[in-house]
């Protein structure tokens, strides 16, 4: 059960069901043009998970464009040749609007589709989303720095929420700065698409959001991505460690949920995950 495991594994898995004064709450504009989103490991900043006492109001929600890209390498691919495509893909952010977060890795479990590597970013709009495929710097880093190490990639774009405050928003902290980035890609049946594939997602986030000393973020929602329709939605999850990412996809809850919910409506999966370092200490 994820419960005992979670006992057991106490001091590992501080509490983080503190409440959080409607005091602290920082609604903040998208604007971020010059602002330095790297890690700093020095910042000391404890989010809260989520309010439980009823006399506070409800949670704000802001809107937000979450962006995966999944690229298959080639089979020779030098440390260095990774490296180039890796920085060159986190340091982007610097050099156009509208990314809000950016993380990206080499792929830790094997898949039957044998994607390598990842790429996670956040956006502020569906427009922006629109003006990153389409700005020229992005599509020269695609052509001089990716795609001669790469021969295959796949997009997935969706619309979630989050809540509107600044950590949450621009994924940033010390909760943030490591941990497994978990995204799972679906294809569900055409026939469930509906109030099957609504209620399968809402138990999972349900699920998810019991958990916060587990689990730092996540979001999900329907692919909008027009060139990729092989898969029809999209869920991202930053863990912890990689021992809380462990935890919570081995406990009965979470296969039960599984089970239940999801199996008779997939036709296709694809989870993979990769852990979260810091890259890209230059702009290129």
């Amino acid at each position: 059960m994820l419960l005992e495991a979670l006992t057991s594994t106490a001091p590992s898995f501080p509490s983080f069901r503190r409440q959080c004064p409607t005091t602290l709450s920082c609604h903040v504009s998208f604007d971020v043009s010059g602002l330095n989103t790297r890690r700093n490991p020095t910042m000391k900043v404890t989010a809260c998970s989520k309010v439980e006492s009823s006399s506070f109001p409800l949670e704000k929600k802001r809107k937000v464009v979450e962006h995966v890209c999944l690229l298959k390498a080639k089979q020779v691919l030098s440390d260095k040749d990774e490296k180039n495509m890796l920085d060159y893909l986190y340091t982007s952010q610097y050099q156009m609007r509208g990314i809000v977060a950016v993380s990206l890795g080499r792929i830790s479990n094997d898949n039957v589709e044998n994607y390598t590597h990842a790429v996670y970013m956040r956006f502020q709009t569906k427009e922006d989303v629109t003006k990153f495929y389409e700005n020229p710097f992005y599509s020269k880093v695609l052509k001089e720095h990716v795609m001669p190490y790469c021969h295959d990639l796949v997009n997935v774009d969706y619309e979630s929420e989050v809540e509107d405050d600044m950590l949450p928003i621009f994924r940033k902290g010390e909760e943030f700065n490591y941990g497994v980035e978990y995204v799972h890609l679906f294809a569900f049946d055409d026939s469930a698409l509906g109030a099957p594939v609504e209620d399968a997602l809402a138990s999972l986030e349900k699920l998810r959001k019991e958990f916060p000393s587990l689990i730092v973020q996540s979001t999900q929602g329907s692919n909008f991505n027009p060139s990729s329709k092989e898969y029809t939605h999209a869920v991202v999850t930053r863990f912890r460690s990689s021992e809380a990412f462990e935890i919570f996809l081995g406990s009965t809850e979470y296969r039960d949920v599984w089970r239940s919910k999801f199996e008779r409506i997939i036709r296709k999966t694809l989870p993979i995950h990769f852990s979260v370092d810091p890259v890209g200490k230059e702009v290129m």
